[in-house]
């Protein structure tokens, strides 16, 4: 039986993990050593099959990762000069994400965690975010505030250890990253919206006055984004309808701005709350330009330490999946053959 592995089993301290990810339009797989060592990490993306529609098209997506993901495992474990046999164990993003999706990286490694008769760990894509910070800094350790921005998840967190986070405020409705791909089809850009956007934004200022949610509040660290959003859209079409010109280039400023702004206020609120001079990022939206050098700027002035992920770790990769898979797997959190894809998981 594939579950007798786990009855004897020996924690290897800086086990060899190979990572799958397969939640949205990336299919990823990445090989990394002790839960900070990257040994390779490949990503082969379906967004340009989903542009003309706007956003990811489900079907299109697990179509995608059905054809890609036996090549990226491949090019993961040849560019890390590994073989299926050299693992310790398999690491794999459960949830949350695009069920159909999930369920073509689930179902592939719980395949090869079988034949290579080793342990399958599952991972939240959530807590994946949070631990691409420990990739590229080996000295990062809880406690911490993290601050999650992606396109599914917006919150602040204590991570108070490896495992046990508190959440101290998280969105109410829209994720920022939900809101930025709104925001960008009402200014007829193209999707990804938020690179697109941060790229307009660059040549506009925050002419145009937006609410920004619980502003001032230094007891509510929650978030909302769908007043800032239904803001946006009231003013564009009111200019539109009302046969007035305006400029998309400060809309986009201003709508980034008022999003992003209240992220570092909050964020920087919460390590003041549990006295850590130590902050974190993960998510999608870190990759923004404007939102890291605003978190820069803000725990510079306060002689706060900022971890940082590059930009590539801040999307969605399995490099990520990997040193959370590691911690996972030092905590024998094992799952069987019978582990199955769930579309949204708790933070």
């Amino acid at each position: 039986m594939y579950s007798d592995i786990y009855k004897n089993i020996k924690i290897k301290e800086n086990a060899t993990i190979l990572a799958i990810e397969s939640s949205c339009d990336e299919t990823a797989a990445s090989v990394v050593r002790g839960g900070r060592e990257i040994l390779s990490n490949e990503i082969m993306s379906s967004c340009s099959e989903h542009v003309r529609f706007g956003g990811v098209v489900p079907e299109i997506a697990s179509r995608a990762h059905t054809a890609a993901v036996s090549l990226v495992t491949d090019a993961a474990l040849k560019k890390a000069g590994v073989t299926l046999k050299e693992l310790d164990a398999i690491a794999v993003t459960y949830g949350a994400g695009l069920l159909g999706a999930l369920l073509v990286g689930v179902s592939y490694a719980k395949a090869l965690a079988y034949a290579a008769n080793i342990p399958l760990v599952p991972v939240s894509h959530i807590r994946g975010h949070i631990a691409a910070c420990y990739l590229n800094n080996p000295d990062l350790e809880p406690p911490f505030i993290s601050l999650l921005a992606s396109g599914g998840h917006t919150a602040v967190m204590f991570v108070k250890s490896y495992t046990e986070f508190e959440i101290i405020g998280q969105t109410l409705d829209d994720a920022v990253g939900e809101a930025f791909d709104k925001v960008a089809r009402v200014l007829h850009l193209e999707y990804p919206g938020g690179p697109n956007i941060e790229r307009l934004a660059k040549t506009g200022v925050p002419s145009v006055e937006l609410p920004r949610m619980f502003k001032g509040d230094k007891h509510n660290f929650n978030f909302t984004y769908s007043g800032l959003k239904t803001a946006v859209i009231n003013y564009t079409h009111g200019r539109e309808q009302a046969g007035e010109p305006y400029s998309a280039a400060d809309v986009a400023c201003s709508f980034q701005c008022a999003a992003l702004d209240v992220l570092v206020g909050k964020t920087i609120l919460a390590a003041k709350l549990k006295n850590v001079q130590t902050v974190a990022a993960g998510g999608g939206v870190v990759a923004n330009g404007y939102l890291r050098e605003k978190l820069e700027k803000a725990c510079k002035t306060r002689k706060i330490k900022l971890y940082l992920p590059p930009k590539p770790l801040c999307t969605d990769n399995a490099a990520m999946i990997g040193a959370e898979g590691y911690i996972q797997y030092t905590k024998c959190n094992f799952a069987g053959l019978d582990l199955n894809a769930q579309a949204s998981v708790e933070l």
